[in-house]
């Protein structure tokens, strides 16, 4: 499951950095596509941190990689998909969201840090 999620998540990632390299180029404003280049960002770079967790679990079943990855999971979509939602015109205040994605994202690699000092 864990492979299979972080997998998915890194065929979303080249979508929509496809979509906005292509897609977005002469429609959006330059704040649209750094937030679009930013989400993108992120999202792969996270989303390989994912597989990584995934590799982990099946290497070493007894870790617990299960609140990691979930926090880590739930920080992308809430992070990039505010910026991904602004990038396409949706309303500012959604920047508000944002860094609860990253607060989610930071708790899940110190979580997996606090796991693997623990073990």
């Amino acid at each position: 499951m864990w492979l299979g999620t972080a997998a998915v998540n890194l065929a979303v990632a080249v979508m929509l950095g496809a979509f906005g390299a292509h897609g977005l180029k002469h429609t959006a404003s330059a704040q649209q596509l750094q937030w679009w280049f930013t989400a993108t960002q992120y999202f792969f770079w996270h989303a390989l941190g994912l597989l990584a967790l995934g590799v982990l679990a099946r290497v070493m079943p007894s870790f617990a990689v299960k609140m990691p990855f979930c926090l880590l999971q739930l920080g992308l979509i809430i992070f990039c998909g505010s910026l991904y939602l602004m990038a396409l015109g949706l309303p500012r205040w959604l920047g508000a969201i944002t860094p609860v994605g990253g607060i989610l994202m930071i708790i899940g690699w110190l979580m997996l840090a606090w796991l693997a000092f623990k073990q």
